[in-house]
């Protein structure tokens, strides 16, 4: 899911202690013959609070199967976010689909100035402290997945200097 990122390190969900953030349920109607058939999709975020998350879609006749469904998929698809003192690396942009989503690391007491999914997702990574702009579309499954790419793209300045291979001095005196 995650190939176009080269950083993208896939955790085993296997002894963390993962909360799961119901982002949206939708009710779903597929028109046949017989009548209309309800169903259920929801979209959910699981993270550990301390880097990790993950967030996945299930769909169901009901509502609580759909979320569990959701929930084992979220757990299927856990990344490592770099973290720098409970804020962003660096300001990051991200988009899929219509949706455009700006963070950008905030002051330490700043909290998270973020809207809807978006704010759902920074919460299970762990970010206390960010600024974020949604544009675009507020389709709930494409914020999630622009706030997705934008996270994915942060690197770690011990990352740079070792894709550069120079020492996080020279980095930072460069």
């Amino acid at each position: 899911m995650y190939q176009k990122y080269k950083n993208a390190e896939l955790v085993k969900p296997g002894g963390l202690d993962l909360k799961d953030r119901l982002v949206g349920v939708q009710r779903v109607t597929k028109v046949t013959k017989g009548g209309r058939a309800f169903g259920f999709s929801a979209i959910v975020v699981v993270g550990d609070e301390a880097g990790v998350v993950g967030h996945g879609l299930g769909k169901s006749k009901d509502v609580s199967s759909a979320i569990a469904k959701a929930v084992e998929d979220a757990k299927k698809n856990l990344v490592r976010i770099p973290l720098l003192k409970g804020t962003l690396p660096h300001a990051q942009k991200g988009k899929y689909g219509g949706a455009r989503v700006n963070i950008i690391p905030a002051a330490p007491g700043t909290g998270v100035i973020a809207g809807g999914a978006v704010r759902t997702v920074l919460e299970a990574v762990g970010v206390h402290d960010v600024l974020s702009k949604s544009q675009g579309s507020s389709n709930p499954h494409n914020a999630v997945k622009a706030t997705f790419d934008a996270l994915l793209q942060l690197r770690d300045a011990t990352v740079i200097a070792k894709d550069r291979g120079i020492s996080l001095d020279k980095l930072f005196k460069g």
